[in-house]
């Protein structure tokens, strides 16, 4: 006996590779398991604007690098400018040059960001160990002082920068912390103590997101080395960790904005919440990474809209084969319920019951009068397949002519498959009868409608044009199927007299 091992095997890696494709495809590359999510995005404008002293000029400013958004869109306006945007070690940067910058300058800057999850920063290798900071012989004893005091309440490196922190915002301070304020910003002391314990830390500069601001400013943070990963502080305010609406703007350590050839230069934020289709958003981010994508989406639009009908027709031979192996029903032909359901698909479901009725009604008649010509099969399958094409213009133009713009839309009917069906349903009338016809036409339609329904729902549309694994999964369940030999539920009713006795 023949060993059926290697087709369950078989079936078992299709539905494996299947759902691990399109669980893959969702998180990996971020599309939407439901059609019509939303996602949150953010506009953001800066504003660089600097007096120019009649000098060539050449402004440089940072761009936002953090891994808790993701950049969408950007784009630089600056008439009379030429523009560059470069990948340093530090990060990405643009430039705008100029050979002669008189009187105000106003330099844009505008990006779409979206969040991404990520609120961690991991660091991308081991900084070095800082050096210690030289500190003036005015503030070295206190500043020894405070470290020596906050190390000896420390465990690791973590807890003496949460320590630190912690005492910079204490109500009552010591009198050497008061004294080394005076004279040093909280984050620039903050990074020189951790420095000087050899603590890699650095300033980054931070702009708060909030719906429909205008002329923010950039706010300044640390950021703490601790076990591969920068942790962020606020020096300002005793804090740790990071707010949800944080954009880490210039992790550079450096300045955000330099301007050569011009004077009071500086830079303002604007920005906008928005929300946005997270399969649109997800389709720009893949197209951002040049990343391998098998999706659809690389096509153009055409072949795109062709893919999104053919792609419905395995879950419509799915219902076939379910109906029809599992429950029994009968049907005029094997998969020509499937191409009536993406009939259905273009004309509506009642438009098309009625219009295929109509038209098989009339082929039936136009059939009986060609049988008692005794024409050849070739010969009256053709003459059927003209009078079906002319059925449909007639009803057409009487749908065009009444007003009923429901009823252009038959022209979607298969022509070549209603003509067989005729047909079929013909050759049936005459050798099993009318009962017949109507089992098979009528287990037809419905096996047609529950296509419709399966292949017109928007979340099987998102499924199969979207997680292409899932044909995987379709084809090892028609597998699955086509290896039962049990009894069809509707052939259970010829039992029905034994359960009643």
């Amino acid at each position: 006996m023949h060993s059926k091992k290697p087709f369950y095997i078989l079936v078992v890696l299709l539905f494996i590779a299947g759902i691990a494709a399109s669980v893959y495809r969702g998180i990996e590359h971020n599309v939407p398991f439901l059609p019509g999510e939303q996602v949150q995005s953010w506009a953001v404008d800066a504003k660089v604007s600097f007096q120019g002293t009649g000098e060539p000029a050449e402004v440089t400013f940072s761009l936002p690098n953090d891994p808790a958004f993701e950049i969408l869109a950007e784009n630089a306006t600056s008439p009379g400018y030429g523009m560059s945007v470069t990948q340093a070690d530090s990060g990405r940067q643009v430039t705008w040059s100029t050979r002669e910058a008189i009187g105000q300058q106003d330099l844009y800057y505008k990006v779409t960001l979206v969040p991404t999850g990520k609120n961690e920063i991991p660091a991308e290798q081991a900084p070095e160990t800082p050096q210690a900071y030289n500190w003036s012989a005015t503030e070295k004893a206190a500043a020894e002082q405070v470290m020596s005091e906050i190390w000896s309440r420390s465990a690791t490196n973590l807890s003496f920068a949460q320590q630190l922190n912690k005492s910079f915002n204490a109500t009552e301070r010591s009198q050497n912390l008061e004294l080394l304020l005076t004279s040093n910003s909280r984050p620039d002391l903050f990074i020189r103590m951790l420095n000087s314990k050899g603590i890699p830390a650095k300033k980054v500069s931070g702009l708060f997101l909030e719906d429909q601001r205008r002329r923010q400013q950039l706010s300044n943070y640390v950021e703490v080395y601790h076990q591969g990963q920068w942790l962020i502080f606020n020096p300002n305010d005793g804090t740790q960790g990071r707010p949800d609406n944080l954009l880490i703007w210039d992790r550079t350590a450096k300045s955000t904005l330099d301007v050569v050839g011009g004077v009071n230069s500086q830079v303002n934020f604007s920005m906008l919440q928005d929300t946005r289709s997270a399969l649109a958003t997800s389709i720009d981010m893949l197209k951002n990474k040049d990343a391998l994508d098998f999706s659809l989406y690389q096509l153009p639009l055409e072949e795109q809209s062709l893919f999104k009908g053919i792609l419905l027709i395995p879950i419509g031979v799915l219902m076939v084969v379910f109906l029809r192996v599992i429950i029994g029903i009968k049907t005029s032909g094997t998969f020509m319920p499937v191409l009536i359901a993406l009939a259905f698909i273009q004309t509506t479901l009642l438009t098309g019951l009625i219009g295929f009725l109509l038209i098989v009604a009339f082929g039936l008649m136009i059939r009986s009068y060609l049988s008692d010509l005794n024409l050849l099969l070739i010969s009256r399958i053709s003459a059927v397949i003209i009078v079906v094409i002319g059925i449909i213009g007639l009803f057409t133009l009487l749908s065009y002519k009444f007003g009923l713009s429901e009823g252009l839309t038959i022209t979607f009917f298969p022509m070549i498959i209603l003509a067989w069906t005729i047909e079929r349903m013909s050759i049936l009338w005459e050798e099993e009868g009318a009962k017949e016809v109507m089992v098979q036409g009528g287990g037809s339609l419905f096996v047609a409608t529950l296509a419709y329904l399966a292949m017109s729902a928007t979340w099987v549309q998102h499924w199969v044009f979207n997680f292409l694994g899932i044909h995987l999964v379709i084809l090892a369940t028609v597998l699955l199927m086509g290896q039962y030999t049990g009894y069809k539920l509707l052939e259970l009713r010829r039992f029905r007299p034994l359960a009643g006795e």
